[in-house]
This record gives structure tokens, C-alpha cells and sequence, in this order.
């Protein structure tokens, strides 16, 4: 059902499904790079940022804008996810500059209730200067993570007081007019012997796109 739906949403495409810190489930078979044109993912917004600034969307017109899901507490995918994304940015800024300096790497929380502003001060700063942390109240998330297409919901492990959050793997690229563009490669845990969300491949896709 929810393949369904996604798939729906984004016109044929297809969307990286990973519960973090589940042992199973990985990204539906990859899409053309740049097929995203036209579908129908992202739109305004109000969120609070690390420092605890209104950010909106538009506040981002005319930056190409890298675009990841996710939540601070999670234990495994997250994090490499997020180092990979942060590592790929920092190779495309050696390698072009100036066209590296219109992209504004985003990482949107799907945790707010932990997630304060604080928390992703400290989170978002480990691993890019210039990655901006988004926060809000549940239903401010609720709402964008609907409008960007991503699917979460809390799961309490059995005999644990704790939850981790599961939630589709979306890493976007969208273009200075705030339209996307493609899906930008995280690695499928279902794969072990196969690393598809390199730095370098990441480094690959904004050197194709970011004009």
C-alpha cells in the first residue's frame, strides 16, 4: 500500500524505504537521475531552524536545495546517510566552487518532539557548516513531511521504554525555483556487497544537475 501510494505521488517514480534501526527493508528499484521533473513533492513551509529562526521555504529561492529526512536519535542510518551527503557537498565544493556555493544542503527532522532546536544545533554541526537543521511542532512536520512525500511513524521496540522513528530514505535535489529534480543515491541496506549512495556518486549527481 504505501509503495502504492508513493509511487502514486511521484508519477512512476520510486522512493528508498529504510526503518532505522530495522534490519530489513531498502530502496525500490532506482529511477533515471533527473525523472523527478514534474512530480508532484515539496511546497511552502514554516519551520524553526538550529538557532531557533522562522525558516520558509522560499527563504531558500535561488539555491538549489539537497533535501534529507530523518532524525538526530537515529542509531545507524541517518548518520551515514547524512556523512555520505555531507562528504559528496564537500567534494562538489573543491571541484566547483562557485556552483557548489548555490546548493543549500537541508536536513528536516521527523522527530520534533526531541528534536529541539538545540539538539540539531549540535547534530547538524557535525557534519557541514553550512547544513541548516529544520524543526517544528508535530503537526507542522506532519505537514511537510506530507508535502515531500515521506512516510514515518514511531516504533517502541519490545521492552524498550524508547522509540525509534522509521521513515522513508528521500534525499531530493530540488532546483533554484524550489521544483525537483531528482533523487539523490543512499546506500540499500538489503545489498551488502553493493555501496549504491557513495560520496563520490553523490558528488556525481550535483555535478550533473547543479548548473
Amino acid at each position: 500500500m504505501v509503495r502504492t501510494f508513493l509511487l502514486a505521488m511521484l508519477g512512476g517514480g520510486a522512493l528508498a524505504l529504510a526503518g532505522c534501526g530495522s534490519s530489513g527493508g531498502g530502496p525500490f528499484s532506482p529511477i533515471e537521475q533527473g525523472s523527478l521533473a514534474g512530480a508532484r513533492i515539496g511546497g511552502p513551509f514554516t519551520l524553526t531552524d538550529q538557532d531557533g529562526r522562522k525558516r520558509s521555504w522560499s527563504d531558500f529561492e535561488g539555491s538549489y536545495r539537497l533535501v534529507y529526512f530523518g532524525y538526530s536519535y537515529c542509531p545507524d542510518v541517518c548518520p551515514v546517510d547524512l556523512q555520505r551527503i555531507a562528504q559528496g557537498y564537500a567534494a562538489f565544493e573543491k571541484q566547483a566552487p562557485d556552483r557548489a556555493a548555490k546548493v543549500q544542503p537541508i536536513f528536516i527532522t521527523l522527530d520534533p518532539e526531541r528534536d529541539t532546536p538545540e539538539v540539531l544545533k549540535n547534530y547538524v554541526s557535525a557534519f557541514h557548516p553550512r547544513l541548516v537543521g529544520l524543526t517544528g511542532t508535530p503537526d507542522e512536520i506532519a505537514a511537510v513531511a506530507k508535502s515531500f512525500v515521506v512516510v514515518y511513524m514511531k516504533d517502541t521496540p519490545k521492552g524498550s521504554t524508547d522509540y525509534l522513528v522509521s521513515h522513508s530514505r528521500t534525499p531530493y535535489l530540488f532546483g533554484p525555483d524550489g521544483a525537483p529534480i531528482a533523487l539523490v543515491p543512499v546506500d540499500d541496506p538489503a545489498t551488502p556487497n553493493k555501496d549504491e549512495g557513495t560520496a563520490a556518486e553523490i558528488t556525481r549527481v550535483l555535478d550533473r544537475w547543479v548548473k
